[in-house]
């Protein structure tokens, strides 16, 4: 197996393994200067503990949420992954208290990897979607 295919299969079991509540793997997979830069959130995520916080908090909103790995594209060290969340609002998220509404958003990351472990991820989602779907914000009437 080529060291990108082994890329592709660490953020693949990173993805479907910790969303799906299995943290363990997030020790396993992630280094410990790992730094993680998302658009909803005002600072990085550092660190395994870091990341099984972030993934604590949306699935404590989403207690069924599931991550389907779309599509992985990798070069030397990076891998970019295409991914889709399903899931249904059952606990508060950023202020959002339960709505029950089942929910569908779609993102890219790009991760990059050194001795077997995610170092550093970009990640960019459709938040403006999720909080549409959610009723946090109007959907904006067709033009």
């Amino acid at each position: 197996m080529s060291s990108e295919q082994k890329n592709k299969t660490i953020v693949r079991r990173l993805f479907e393994e910790s969303w799906q509540g299995n943290l363990d793997v997030v020790d396993d997979l992630t280094a410990r200067d790992y730094v993680g830069h998302d658009p909803a959130n005002p600072e990085p995520v550092r660190g395994p503990e870091g990341v099984k916080s972030f993934i604590s908090t949306y699935r404590a909103a989403f207690p069924d949420m599931r991550i389907t790995v779309e599509n992985q594209l990798a070069q030397d060290d990076l891998v970019a992954t295409r991914w889709t969340s399903r899931g249904t609002q059952k606990g508060e998220l950023m202020g959002i208290e339960p709505t029950g509404k089942k929910v569908t958003v779609s993102g890219v990351t790009i991760s990059r990897l050194a001795d077997g472990k995610l170092v550093e991820e970009f990640h960019n989602w459709d938040t403006f979607g999720l909080m549409q779907q959610l009723d946090a914000i109007p959907v904006m009437a067709p033009v």
